[in-house]
Formats: structure tokens, sequence, C-alpha cells
């Protein structure tokens, strides 16, 4: 994915646009620069940070606004921020638009800045695995991500041509739906998924809108397509498989395409959709994404 456009160094950013809280931090995550480190490891689960910032020899920043929570600090000498997301690509519309904001604008000026730092993001979550063959507990890195979501949609952008032939089978293996939203592929960074992919799942990650109905549950009410989650699972373009079901990796690789930052997502897999299966010990399992995680990052 590559940006249309984007705003001119230089331009001034209304209050109504860019808001900022009196104390001059931005207005959801409550930050101000200098408080987040260059790599970021954001997560769902508000309480996942603090088992991220337990491993760090020291915190510095501690920041809580709604559900949105942030340790940063120090590992084996790296600076970390550990950050909370809340569930949702709408929630990481939010996230990453200020995170981008505390490095790359003047927020005393409201102006983007000429010289572009790039952040480090990688997500920590949980899936539902789509293959048979991806059990519980294991890992899913995520080489692409097929946004089931709308959020891209809002932003000036344009597919790369791998991105579109992976979207263009999807389309045609599916005869995708008029009435859902229409799916945009997004791609995570090359050497990240690289690094955390080894030895784990890799391939597509569909990103859903919901939790229930988008990804096929049935609890009261009934989806409105039937059999989707099935045309997922017999999907294959080349080599890759969609993997699993989660709801943010989309809108975190699009944006960070769009912005120039590095995102990956490692997921542990809770649940096996084919399988009818639940982690019978997910906190376990996540503690050792996290270890896995931050020592192929750092080391």
């Amino acid at each position: 994915m590559r940006p249309i456009l984007l705003t001119e160094p230089g331009t001034e950013l209304p209050p109504s646009e860019l808001i900022l809280n009196p104390d001059g931090s931005v207005y959801h995550l409550a930050l101000k620069p200098g408080q987040i480190g260059s790599l970021v490891l954001v997560v769902g689960d508000p309480g996942r940070v603090a088992r991220i910032s337990s491993r760090f020899e020291q915190i510095e920043h501690r920041v809580e606004n709604r559900e949105f929570i942030t340790h940063t600090g120090t590992f084996r000498g790296a600076r970390i921020t550990a950050l909370a997301t809340g569930i949702g690509t709408d929630n990481i519309d939010i996230v990453l638009t200020e995170l981008d904001a505390l490095v790359n604008v003047d927020l005393e000026k409201r102006t983007p800045r000429k010289e572009h730092k790039a952040l480090t993001i990688v997500r920590m979550g949980t899936c539902g695995a789509l293959q048979e063959d991806v059990p519980v507990d294991e890992l899913v890195v995520s080489r692409y991500a097929l946004g089931l979501d709308n959020v891209m949609h809002y932003y000036a952008h344009e597919q790369t041509d791998a991105e579109l032939r992976i979207l263009q089978s999807f389309m045609h293996h599916t005869e995708w739906p008029d009435n859902l939203p229409m799916p945009y592929l997004a791609t995570g960074h090359e050497a990240l998924v690289d690094t955390l992919g080894h030895g784990n799942h890799t391939g597509i990650t569909a990103t859903a809108g919901g939790f229930y109905g988008p990804q096929g549950r049935q609890v009261r009410a009934v989806p409105s397509v039937g059999g989707l989650n099935e045309l997922l699972t017999s999907f294959r373009h080349e080599d890759l498989r969609l993997l699993n079901f989660e709801m943010e990796t989309s809108a975190l690789y699009g944006l960070s395409e769009l912005l120039g930052h590095k995102a990956c997502t490692v997921c542990t897999v809770v649940a096996n959709r084919l399988r009818k299966e639940y982690s019978k010990d997910h906190h376990a399992a996540i503690e050792r994404m996290i270890d896995q995680v931050l020592e192929r990052l750092v080391g």
C-alpha cells in the first residue's frame, strides 16, 4: 500500500483537526513527544501492558487515558514503549495517527516536520486460527493483512502490484458479496516479518470489523452471509493462505505503510475455529510470545 498524497511539511494543522490537551499532549493517548521509544509494542488488552513492562529494568513514564495505557522504559538498554490500543481498527486509526504526530509533527507549531522519523511498531495480540494445522497456543505472524473493515478506504492510497494480485485472486475465489465492505490488502514490514516469523506460522491475516457476526459467529443474530469462513479457509494464492482472524492488523499495516513506519503483528492462537478448540492456558502462551518477541527484537 502506498500513499497517494500526504500533508506537506509546514502546513498548519487547525486545532479541530489535531486536537491537543491543555498540557500539550495528544488528545487520546495523553502522551507528549519524548515519552515514547522508537520501538512500540501495541496490545489490545490493557492488562498486557504491565506484563510487558514487568520485563523492563526501569519504567520512565506511566500514562493512562481512557482505554489507552502506556508504559515506556528500558529493556537491555533499549528504550521501549508498551501501549494498549483497545479493540478494533477504529482504535488503531487513533493510535497510529497520534503516535506519528508525536514524532513527525511539531506540536507547538502544529506543522508536519520535514525530517521523517520511522517507528517500529509490533502488535502482540490474540487470534482465532482459520486453518486446522495451526494449533492453539502457537504463533501466527502476519505477512499481509486482508482488511474486511473500512478504515483505509478513508485515506488516499493505492495498492501495490503484489497486493492487487492477491486481492484480485481473493475476490475471484470468494465471489465477494456486494453487501459487505470492499476488502483491501496491506503489507507488513518484510524484515520484521522474517525476523519474528522464523519458526512460526506466516501468511495472510483477516482483520474483521467485529468479533461475532463479522467473524462468522452466531449467538442470536444471524450473519448475513453464510459459509464465509469456509471460503476464507479454502483460499490459496501461490504459497499463501489465510491463517487467522483478528481485529487490528489491516489498519496497523495500512497506516504504517502510508506514514512510513515499520509494522508487524504477532498473534497467539487462542482458538481454532475449525477444530472448535479454545486454549486451556492462553495466558502462559501469551507470556511465551512476549519473551520471544523481546528476545528477537532486542536480543
